[in-house]
């Protein structure tokens, strides 16, 4: 009892010194350092200022910040769209169907990202693999322009933040008890009745979860931004990026990092208090 008591204390303590060591002391010297000043010979300065979070209200970054919560929206309403059915349709099929079905939405997690990315570079090209394909089928007459757009940005970010949506999703469909629906289809439902009013509401958790995985990461994924949408189509995230490294702001770039934290921790508060009011009320009925 005494050498597994002991054990326990050891691994917590490894994991606790981790987690202070690589996660709340950098993150702490990242609110630190947007309060401090610019300067162009060491980095930052240590002069406090509220400059840098005032920055954050000029015009010109907050088009960038409403941008940037459009696109990440956008997609993520997409991604529900998209996978809602894709994941109901796997919840739906043969037990001994769904391990190899879930394997195939997984499996795009063994490539990095990036190189998923510059893939899609070649798909979306002028010259690429869909354009030739269209032109072949005598589907269109000239190449579409796609790439450096919005719509090349909103693609890559659907198609690679997509499972994020469908693994919550099919979690929930799975749960999900048939004899409310044999009881809606008894009182006289119709296929579009049940779902607006029972399936959709009972998996209300699994929607809530997979929108919150793709939004957050939708809004600082600067290289998918800066690979197939070019200059005019910048995420929050290219703007930490470009300040960091490119201007060399780090007390800006630092500002613009917690605001992206912040935003993300109102979200994840309000998913806690919507998981709250629907557990109280699925104890109500």
């Amino acid at each position: 009892m005494s050498k597994k008591f002991n054990l326990q204390n050891i691994i917590i303590t490894i994991v606790v010194s981790w987690l202070l060591l690589f996660v709340f002391v950098p993150n702490l010297m990242i609110i630190g350092t947007s309060f401090l000043t610019r300067d162009d010979a060491n980095l930052i300065k240590m002069v406090f200022t509220l400059d840098n979070y005032e920055r954050l209200f000029d015009p010109m970054y907050a088009k960038v910040l409403l941008h940037s919560f459009n696109m990440a929206i956008t997609a993520t309403l997409l991604c529900l769209l998209i996978g809602y059915p894709f994941a109901y349709a796997i919840a739906k099929m043969p037990e001994k169907w769904r391990p190899f079905m879930l394997f195939l939405v997984i499996v795009p997690f063994w490539t990095n990202s990036l190189i998923r990315t510059y893939g899609l570079k070649l798909m979306l090209g002028t010259r690429g693999i869909l354009n030739n394909a269209l032109m072949y089928l005598d589907i269109i007459d000239k190449p579409l322009r796609i790439m450096y757009t919005e719509y090349a940005v909103m693609i890559g970010l659907v198609y690679i933040l997509l499972p994020f949506m469908v693994l919550p999703l099919y979690s929930a469909i799975e749960k999900l008890d048939n004899n409310y629906i044999e009881a809606a289809r008894d009182l006289g439902a119709n296929k579009f009745q049940t779902f607006i009013r029972v399936i959709f509401p009972l998996t209300m958790p699994g929607v809530i979860a997979g929108c919150l995985l793709v939004l957050l990461p939708a809004l600082g994924m600067f290289y998918v931004a800066d690979l197939l949408g070019g200059a005019k189509n910048l995420l929050i995230g290219n703007v930490i990026k470009s300040q960091v490294l490119n201007a060399r702001d780090w007390p800006f770039g630092s500002a613009t990092s917690i605001a992206l934290t912040l935003a993300m921790a109102i979200m994840l508060y309000a998913y806690y208090r919507a998981g709250k009011l629907l557990n109280k009320k699925v104890e109500l009925e």
